[in-house]
């Protein structure tokens, strides 16, 4: 190979991901490959099977990386150079960017998935659609979990914690149940889908997954299920103009499962004008993300773009 190329890692509870991209058109992909995690065989394994997958791609590409961006679970604690946070939890309390950097021989740099998703998103995907001068733009995930990240004139902000952008974990709702990071009421655990599935059952006495939960409430079949929509949606709208107010992003993507509900961006996003510290208007493009599973590895490989 004679091009440059940008190596990125996706750390995934299940998969690991490696991509290759051509740094001058960091669109083009030149390489993929993937290889499963097998996290319950621990932490020395999982590092194993990085260097597996890293020279099996060299052996297809030809050559070795001089540097490598992980999209990891969880932060690397720049006080103390060791994983936190992680739900993959043998990566918790580990020096994972120094024994990486010793097991593959090359530079690694580590930034949380959310981070790594926001920071493609605002280079290769949908910030560049919406706004390509955009100078901060923040990246939601809404899913199983909920996270975020903060990019700031094309880099990520990871803060003196290394929990920049961690807008999940953020007190939501006064009393609210109880979360794994040690609080209640987290944004986490109001608005991810797993929440919103268990406020319905509270509620309703019955088991419905998210997308029959909003089919029932459009059908006005179910007081259960609009209540669950009517929560879903106000506290979106109050969640997300903390973020306007504190940053004033210039974009903001929604990414993860519940993040494709049409409902966030029409009704949702009517909530945040009640709670904007701006004269009840609201301008910011909230948007879906364009790079779908993608996000992740491409914007670990960005990490050295």
């Amino acid at each position: 190979m004679n091009k440059e190329l940008l190596w990125g890692i996706d750390l995934g509870g299940t998969k690991i991901e490696c991509a290759v991209l051509e740094k001058k058109n960091p669109s083009q992909v030149v390489l993929r490959e993937r290889i499963d995690t097998e996290s319950a065989k621990g932490y020395d394994h999982i590092i194993a099977q990085i260097k597996i997958l890293v020279d099996r791609v060299s052996g297809i590409i030809g050559e070795k990386p001089k540097a490598i961006g992980f999209a990891t679970p969880g932060v690397l604690n720049p006080l103390t150079n060791t994983m936190k946070n992680c739900n993959t939890v043998c990566l918790n309390g580990q020096a994972l960017a120094t024994d990486l950097a010793n097991t593959l021989g090359c530079e690694v740099k580590l930034a949380n998935d959310a981070n790594c998703f926001a920071l493609a998103e605002t280079l290769l995907g949908a910030v560049q659609d919406v706004n390509p001068n955009a100078e901060v733009a923040f990246g939601v995930i809404m899913g199983t979990g909920v996270g975020g990240g903060l990019v700031v004139h094309g880099k990520i902000i990871n803060g003196l914690h290394g929990i920049g952008g961690e807008w999940g974990h953020n007190i939501l709702e006064d009393d609210g149940d109880a979360c794994y990071c040690g609080k209640s009421g987290c944004v986490e655990t109001v608005i991810s889908g797993p929440a919103l599935e268990k406020y319905y059952e509270k509620h309703s006495g019955k088991k419905m997954k998210l997308k029959e939960i909003l089919q029932a409430a459009k059908d006005h079949s179910d007081s259960a299920a609009e209540a669950t929509v009517e929560r879903m949606v106000d506290y979106f709208g109050r969640a997300i103009s903390t973020l306007i107010n504190v940053m004033d992003p210039d974009v903001i993507v929604i990414g993860g499962g519940v993040g494709n509900v049409d409902l966030l961006y029409s009704e949702g996003y009517e909530r945040i004008k009640k709670y904007i510290f701006n004269s009840r208007e609201v301008h910011t493009p909230v948007v879906k993300p364009k790079l779908g599973d993608s996000a992740g590895v491409f914007g670990a490989a960005m990490l050295y773009s």
